[in-house]
């Protein structure tokens, strides 16, 4: 993977497995069958999304096909029940249907599919028309970014950025994606800001922050180590 993936576009799959509204049963599962998918968008017209029909839209057919349920329990699942008895792509689908668009960022595509608990994601242009699709394997690809690319970046985009005049003196190392700030620094205050800004560059998996240094005292200079006081401190001893 070349350059920091920041968005949607920069990892999903082009190429879907999709069906039409009209799709039967059979057919979906055969498709998913062959193409190894366990949920794919339903289509209408040119492209746009209308839903999406997984294994678990399927799963009721089986599930109350020697099962005698009670009126009760049919109230309580009746969307199940419904689907149970459904032949067509657009009954079983599940509507509206979760998407993202293709400029989104990986973090918001991550938390889009934790908050819906979906696995993939159709990816869809402000009209809805299908660009293709994204899933939870298609998210971590950022962490098949070499060692040495996170530590280019990190030199350039925080090191340089938060320590201009002492970039020299910071060392940036990477192992297994965990980067390791190495230096001295006078205003340790930047060093929090400093990890939140390596934690956001794509592929990092932890930061250890091994910096030291004082802050720098507004109220005005402080003496060196086994520096002797001068001027007037040293009329008062």
């Amino acid at each position: 993977m070349t350059g920091t993936p920041h968005i949607v576009s920069d990892v999903m799959t082009q190429t879907v497995v999709a069906v039409g509204r009209d799709a039967p049963f059979k057919e979906i599962v055969r498709t998913m069958e062959q193409w190894k998918v366990s949920a794919m968008p339903v289509l209408e017209g040119e492209g746009r999304v209308i839903g999406v029909v997984s294994e678990a839209d399927l799963l009721p057919k089986e599930e109350f096909r020697d099962e005698e349920q009670s009126l009760s329990q049919q109230r309580q699942r009746l969307v199940d029940v419904a689907k149970a008895g459904a032949t067509r792509a657009e009954e079983l689908m599940s509507t509206p249907a979760v998407t993202v668009h293709p400029d989104a960022t990986l973090a918001q595509a991550a938390r889009i599919m934790a908050v819906r608990r979906v696995k993939r994601l159709p990816v869809v242009d402000a009209i809805g028309m299908l660009q293709g699709i994204v899933s939870r394997a298609d998210l971590l690809k950022v962490f098949l970014r070499p060692d040495d690319e996170i530590e280019e970046e990190v030199r350039r985009t925080v090191v340089s950025y938060l320590f201009p005049r002492f970039s020299h003196a910071i060392h940036v190392t990477v192992h297994e994606g965990v980067v390791t700030l190495r230096g001295h620094i006078r205003d340790t205050s930047l060093i929090p800001v400093a990890v939140r800004l390596v934690r956001a560059v794509e592929g990092v998996v932890d930061v250890e922050p091994q910096l030291t240094g004082e802050s720098t005292d507004p109220g005005g200079p402080r003496h060196g180590p086994g520096r002797p006081p001068s001027g007037d401190d040293a009329s008062e001893k």
